[in-house]
């Protein structure tokens, strides 16, 4: 008996997919820009407002992008099993915040996108990140950053090798290879640890261009170079968050590792279960 390709919670179409590259390729431009603007542009003349400029945008570009997915695929049975895994993300990210960058959310991130799928795990962190906010009072012009880097983070574990469901869906064709077992824990912890210090190292971009006014060595000049604010931000992160950030991804993998068989078989049987690629249908009154 075949089995069907990977069911996925959300599938992305054409608009799904432009709005998120669009949301992508501003987000990268919101956190970068201290390294693309020249010294010389109206950008960096008006550094200390252009982080709050750029939120106020990606908080467009969010909503368009929910939106978007919205609009094209997601079905009420996705929107629940978003709800639980949002509602346990954020539940999880208060337990240990403040200890040594002890989040345990970041491993249930990344077993949700792998199993339901890149266009899930965008949704799934960017209402994780915002629902989280508001249960911690966490709500500044930094957490549109933050939805956007934990969609990042989420979507990547979705589009991680050997995610097929096992054999094709017609006879006769080539098998789809799948990672499962260890092989496939030790690809997600691998990914979790990487990912969550570049998570730590992407929101420090959010933050770093505020403390030009501190005038030290590591904060950013509007004035240098683009090599010498790569150099202050390096010296930034490496003095402020490297700790935390190593805490983090140790966290990660230590969960992804000991939790990670049983949180998988939960998410790939409530999937099945759920059939999301079946539509609901009513049927009318017996006659």
């Amino acid at each position: 008996m075949s089995r069907t390709a990977r069911v996925r919670a959300v599938r992305l179409g054409p608009r799904s997919l432009a709005a998120l590259a669009l949301t992508s390729a501003v987000g990268v431009v919101a956190f970068c820009w201290p390294f693309l603007a020249p010294p010389s542009s109206q950008l960096s003349a008006h550094a200390q407002d252009a982080p709050w400029l750029f939120a106020g945008l990606l908080v467009l570009l969010v909503a368009v992008v929910a939106a978007t997915i919205s609009e094209s695929a997601l079905g009420p049975k996705a929107v629940a099993m978003l709800g639980v895994l949002a509602a346990t993300g954020a539940a999880l990210r208060p337990i240990g915040a403040g200890t040594a960058g002890i989040e345990p959310m970041f491993f249930l991130m990344v077993l949700s996108g792998r199993v339901l799928g890149p266009g899930f795990g965008f949704a799934l962190g960017s209402v994780t990140m915002f629902a989280s906010a508001l249960l911690t009072g966490g709500v500044g012009p930094w957490l549109p950053f933050q939805m956007l880097s934990m969609g990042w983070f989420a979507m990547g574990a979705g589009l991680l090798p050997g995610g097929g469901a096992g054999t094709a869906a017609h006879a006769g064709s080539r098998p789809r290879k799948r990672a499962r077992g260890r092989a496939e824990l030790l690809m997600l912890a691998c990914y979790g640890f990487l990912a969550a210090f570049a998570y730590g190292t992407v929101m420090n971009l959010a933050g770093w261009p505020f403390l030009a006014a501190a005038a030290s060595n590591i904060s950013f000049d509007a004035a240098a170079p683009v090599g010498t604010n790569l150099a202050r931000f390096v010296a930034y992160c490496a003095a402020t968050s490297l700790g935390w950030d190593l805490g983090r991804a140790l966290c990660t993998v230590v969960l992804t590792l000991a939790l990670g068989p049983a949180v998988l078989r939960a998410l790939r049987r409530a999937t099945r279960r759920a059939a999301f690629e079946t539509a609901v249908t009513f049927d009318g009154p017996a006659g």
